[in-house]
């Protein structure tokens, strides 16, 4: 009944211009847990940062956010529950030279940063949670999955055609292209028992979208 009564009391504070800046509202909550819009709102603008692209915050991109952050809860709980081993921090160092040299060099990386208002440690932490939810998929879900014949020959014959439609000349044959796309297969499906596991798990918890956070 408190934890009831505190998010209403933080929502109603929230419609509260005086109180606006200093209320931080709850947007989700997830079974004793919660997700505030302050972190959907970093949450857009870190995505747009990483994938270069204008933060989107409407009512459907925060609901999007929103339900990222939930996967992202839900996975953390597992890796906890699971005794996974967390990726070093210092994981998070070549993939961000390589957006660094991509921005341009560390000043237009620092403007970038500033522009889209989030830091680096915010930068870093999206990118080391990347690396972290990879690993994660292939050590949890990779195991269980296969890559038929059939579904191998599929992709290759998707991508052929995305190679002629490119006008690319030199197209590997399907024995050349096996394992790269054996490998795009099993990825794909491992992806899908994610998507499958987290349907399930949500089921599991009582999720709330609080209204006002997505108008």
């Amino acid at each position: 009944m408190a934890a009831r009564t505190m998010s209403a009391c933080l929502l109603v504070l929230c419609a509260l211009p005086s109180f606006a800046e200093i209320v931080d509202c709850v947007a989700v909550s997830v079974g004793d847990q919660v997700i505030t819009q302050s972190q959907i709102l970093d949450d857009i603008r870190v995505t747009a940062f990483l994938n270069n692209e204008t933060p989107d915050f409407s009512s459907d991109a925060r609901r999007d956010a929103a339900d990222r952050l939930i996967a992202q809860l839900l996975i953390r709980r597992e890796m906890e529950s699971s005794g996974y081993p967390m990726p070093a921090q210092a994981e998070a160092d070549a993939p961000e030279k390589a957006l660094i040299a991509r921005f341009g060099g560390e000043e237009a990386w620092n403007a970038a940063l500033e522009k889209y208002g989030i830091t680096r440690d915010q930068a870093r932490q999206a990118l080391w949670l990347q690396i972290t939810t990879v690993r994660f998929i292939d050590y949890r879900f990779r195991p269980a999955v296969q890559a038929p014949r059939s579904a191998v020959q599929a992709e290759y014959d998707k991508h052929v055609a995305e190679w002629r439609a490119r006008g690319e000349k030199n197209i590997p044959s399907f024995d050349e292209a096996r394992s790269a796309m054996e490998q795009v297969v099993l990825e794909q499906r491992a992806n899908q028992a994610l998507d499958v596991w987290l349907g399930e798990t949500r089921k599991q918890l009582s999720i709330i979208y609080h209204r006002s956070a997505f108008q």
